[in-house]
């Protein structure tokens, strides 16, 4: 019987082989391998758990082998396995030894010492590593179990305690796999189904009926929802930008199988996996401090754990009052924004975590607020705001698809509601999932070329329009990606005039500078 432990370490980690040889001697036990504390102490945890489960524990000595050797082995996930292969090495030194014969074997948890399972986390993370190693059994604690279960075709046995654990060696009968449902129907989801796409249901403080005079900005955040778009929100405090940006959750599809996985095992990793929601299918929606460091952004640490632009993996990065975050922090997303990724590294080991984020940003026109409003007195001066806007840098800004300038509205306009909303996000997201797979604003230059065909009028309208607001080859390309999906919200093939003109009206909205107006 081989059995296997997993040591995490960033997005990836490592699968490691647990051994043990009883041989004569003064009776103790060795652990060998590159293990830390807590894997060291764990001889102590398995020895006092085996004897407090009315098992015997080996008179021998006991050396126990974590392999690859050069591979730092940590965390407490590692007692549950090293206990069982103690006791199956027994079991063979004695003649009576288990019949197993089902292949090798996954083992997580971490002991108490009166023999009960601990939950551990990254489960999610090491059974599909495993899975993807040939690995189709697998022993985790009780808790984590449905976790387990989330890989299709691994069959998982959840260990309440060590005996169970010991039990379960000599029946393979006892591990069981989920039982899948048709994964186009999510039978298990509480969805609502608009044309085909399941969105979950509008909850209190969700719907978008209560956002009055927004029209122009509601538009915005449906068209970012439908693509994918990153989108900034700047106007005055109190006009509603940050209440409405909080709610686009609501407008977000739940997430495909496939982009569940690695959202899934990410959450997994950093222990933020709810039990009662083994996989993940809701996009997720981060909202950061503006006090954030760059290692709580991107993740770091010991462990080289996620950080925020990793845990918005097919998801939402939302930075409210994004002014007031670091200038480093901001400047940061400009490389995940374009790879979809981040790569740590620690102490000669390196890990890429994916990052494929929409990000919103919501902030004000200057210091006080009050900048270019024709009611209140902006009390900042010219260099003040030409200093504020200078954190987001042309190249940043360059990235993100809808500017809006948000404005306190007197007239009363008709609010749609979030069902409303819904209906042409839905047929945008399913001729995308249809087409090519992913959203409009991951379009790459080749697809673009291939995807986003314009009409001979919509064509004129991007070239007298890229010396008029001095658009980069990256804001061409962004004018294309946002009337594309203006396109599939509308149901047409190609372009159109009408697709440009308002795609170019969310490019190049303007906000004031210092001594007059800019371009974003």
């Amino acid at each position: 019987m081989q059995i296997y432990s997993f040591s995490p370490f960033g997005y990836e980690g490592s699968l490691v082989s647990v051994e043990v040889d009883l041989r004569r001697g003064i009776p103790a036990v060795d652990i060998v391998g590159l293990a830390d504390g807590a894997v060291k102490e764990s001889r102590e945890r398995m020895r006092s758990a085996i004897r407090n489960c009315g098992l015997d524990f080996p008179p021998e000595r006991v050396l126990i082998s974590l392999a690859p050797a050069d591979l730092k082995k940590e965390g407490a996930g590692f007692d549950l396995a090293v206990a069982l292969a103690v006791l199956a090495e027994k079991d063979k030194v004695d003649g009576s030894k288990k019949e197993w014969g089902a292949g090798p074997l996954l083992v997580l948890g971490e002991l108490e010492l009166n023999g009960r399972v601990r939950a551990v986390r990254g489960i999610h993370a090491a059974v599909s590593t495993a899975y993807a190693g040939g690995i189709r059994y697998c022993i985790v604690p009780a808790a984590n179990a449905d976790e387990a279960r989330s890989i299709a075709g691994m069959k998982v046995f959840g260990a309440e305690n060590l005996i169970d654990s010991y039990r379960a060696l000599s029946n393979p009968g006892a591990f069981t796999e989920l039982e899948r449902r048709d994964n186009a129907q999510h039978g298990d989801l509480d969805a609502v189904n608009v044309d085909g796409v399941l969105f979950p249901q509008v909850e209190t403080g969700f719907e978008y009926g209560e956002v009055h005079n927004q029209e122009f900005f509601i538009r915005a955040l449906q068209i970012a929802a439908a693509g994918g778009h990153n989108t900034l929100a700047f106007g005055p405090p109190g006009c509603g930008k940050t209440l409405a940006m909080q709610k686009f959750s609501a407008l977000l599809p739940f997430l495909t199988i496939e982009e569940s996985q690695p959202v899934t095992r990410i959450y997994s990793i950093a222990g933020l996996l709810p039990p009662e929601h083994p996989v993940i299918r809701k996009p997720p929606f981060r909202q950061p401090h503006q006090t954030a460091t760059i290692e709580g952004m991107c993740g770091g640490g010991v462990h080289c754990t996620p950080g925020e632009i990793s845990l918005a993996h097919n998801g939402v990065l939302f930075l409210d009052e994004a002014a007031e975050f670091r200038t480093s922090v901001l400047q940061m997303l400009r490389v995940p924004i374009e790879s979809g990724s981040i790569t740590l590294s620690r102490a000669g080991r390196s890990t890429v975590f994916p990052a494929s984020f929409q990000l919103l940003m919501a902030t004000n026109p200057c210091p006080c607020g009050n900048f270019g409003s024709a009611e209140k007195i902006c009390l900042c001066s010219s260099h003040a705001v030409e200093q504020y806007w200078k954190k987001f840098s042309a190249p940043l800004l360059d990235r993100v698809d809808i500017r809006v300038q948000v404005e306190s509205k007197k007239e009363k306009e008709l609010p749609k509601t979030t069902a409303a909303l819904r209906l042409e996000i839905a047929h945008a997201v399913s001729v995308q999932r249809k087409r090519q797979g992913k959203r409009n604003a991951r379009l790459t230059p080749s697809e673009i070329s291939l995807y986003c065909v314009l009409s001979s009028a919509a064509k004129e309208l991007l070239d007298s329009s890229v010396e008029k607001y001095a658009l980069s080859p990256r804001g061409i390309a962004g004018c294309m990606k946002l009337s594309r999906t203006i396109a599939d919200m509308k149901g047409l093939d190609d372009i159109d005039e009408s697709c440009m003109k308002e795609a170019l009206a969310y490019r190049k909205t303007e906000v004031g500078f210092a001594g007059g107006f800019g371009m974003l």
